[in-house]
């Protein structure tokens, strides 16, 4: 049995291979200590989703953004380069940039009237010949983040300089959004709109839920009723597997029986559709092959990019970034992602099915909030009732060949555990299992 556990002997995760058993202590949800070394353990050392590249199409495009804590400027200077900087006027701390979104060559503290330029330099000092002696302009250049690079237009940043390069840390996870980024000939790009919007709860409880089969069909009943009077069929209700990617990233796969609008055709859309489609589809095909083109035509697929990313290529394809605030409150951020030069009645039936199933009042995403908000309320008893059970699927778990890891298997969410404790420093005790990360695969 592996017991991760706190430095006082508290374990905060059982790992228990020969019995079967994963246990997540309710500490973990809690504790604002823990929420302050998650801070510092993970979120200043993880590469941390920041973006797309189709946000700024022009120089001096930029949006405002905060990320573990830190707010942010994601903008393309002047010279063309997508930069990241502190919103925060280096002479006195005053929040620099104030619009959500906007096009400058100069930003302007409105504090004491300093400016910058987009390529992070001291613009103008007002009364500048007041100051004398080490005062040197460069000194209060805008402060860069230590960190950023790009993988098929997503842009992410690491506040830790020295941490691995973003492909090697993506690793089996990179696979995935290949299949994102040509789904669209032309590239893809992020449709203009942002929902956000907080739950009064735990950050990990969104996490563990965007790879999670087993609440889909009894937590989500509206939306399944409302699939049942559009004549879909979900007779087969929501099967799938599920994908330890490593790294603490993971994926689960469910070939849904209802439409997607990349190129599996329903017949409420018409013939004209049906013909777009099989034309979309000979394209991805082209491009990629027919296995690849047939995960991404045909196969639904959840993805969770360790620590706080996922992606939910369903109904729509909606990228989110879960951003903890405090230990019993989290930001969530989503938007669509969609091909370039898509039709536009695609594109609204892309954007209808973003807002009616994913949006803050969908079908699902109220019946996931009212979840983990009760679940908040309920790990004020920690103390009393401690453990949250992942163990579905384990028995067996190091010897079960791939085509039986069905959606009765919880390894994506053991995965993401396993890879917090490692990265929290928790104490290991009686460690006789290993954990091996299980390799991905798309078949």
């Amino acid at each position: 049995m592996t017991e991760f556990s706190e430095p006082g002997g508290q374990p905060l995760i059982v790992d228990d291979a020969e019995s079967g058993v994963f246990r997540v202590n309710r500490l973990a949800y809690a504790s604002d200590e823990l929420f302050e070394r998650e801070q510092r353990s993970i979120y200043d050392h993880c590469w941390l989703l920041l973006g797309h590249e189709s946000e700024l199409t022009e120089p001096g495009d930029f949006r405002i953004r905060t990320l573990a804590l830190r707010p942010l400027i994601f903008c393309r200077s002047d010279d063309g380069r997508i930069r990241a900087f502190i919103n925060s006027c280096p002479h006195r701390g005053a929040e620099l940039c104030r619009e959500d979104a906007g096009n400058r060559s100069i930003f302007h503290c409105m504090y004491h009237s300093w400016t910058f330029k987009n390529t992070g330099e001291v613009h103008t000092v007002r009364a500048e010949d007041g100051y004398t002696g080490g005062f040197r302009r460069e000194d209060f250049n805008l402060k860069e983040v230590p960190r950023l690079e790009s993988y098929r237009e997503f842009v992410f940043i690491c506040f830790d300089p020295d941490a691995p390069d973003l492909t090697t840390y993506l690793g089996n996870a990179a696979r995935y959004l290949d299949d994102l980024a040509d789904q669209g000939g032309n590239g893809m790009e992020i449709v203009q709109g942002t929902q956000l919007y907080a739950a009064r709860a735990n950050w990990k409880l969104q996490m563990e839920n965007v790879i999670d089969f087993y609440h889909t069909v009894p937590l989500h009943t509206s939306y399944f009723r409302f699939l049942e009077s559009t004549g879909a069929d979900i007779s087969g209700g929501v099967g799938g597997a599920g994908y330890d990617l490593g790294n603490g990233h993971s994926a689960v796969h469910f070939k849904a029986g209802w439409g997607r609008p990349v190129a599996r055709w329903e017949p409420r859309w018409g013939e004209a559709e049906k013909h777009r489609l099989e034309a979309l589809r000979a394209d991805i095909q082209s491009r990629v092959g027919p296995e690849r083109a047939e995960m991404i035509c045909d196969w639904d697929c959840n993805i969770l990019v360790f620590p706080n990313m996922t992606v939910a290529d369903v109904v729509a394809l909606v990228v989110r970034v879960v951003n903890p605030i405090a230990p019993g409150l989290m930001e969530i951020t989503k938007w669509a992602l969609a091909p370039k030069g898509e039709p536009a009645e695609a594109r609204s039936r892309r954007l209808h099915a973003f807002n009616t199933f994913l949006g803050p009042g969908g079908f699902a995403t109220p019946d996931d909030i009212e979840v983990f908000e009760g679940s908040q309320r309920a790990f004020g008893a920690h103390r009393e009732l401690a453990w949250s059970d992942f163990s579905r699927g384990y028995f067996g778990e190091a010897t079960r060949p791939e085509a039986e890891v069905q959606s009765d298997y919880e390894g994506q969410t053991r995965a993401f555990y396993r890879e917090w404790a490692r990265r929290m420093n928790a104490q290991v005790t009686n460690r006789t299992a290993t954990g091996t990360p299980r390799e991905a695969a798309a078949e």
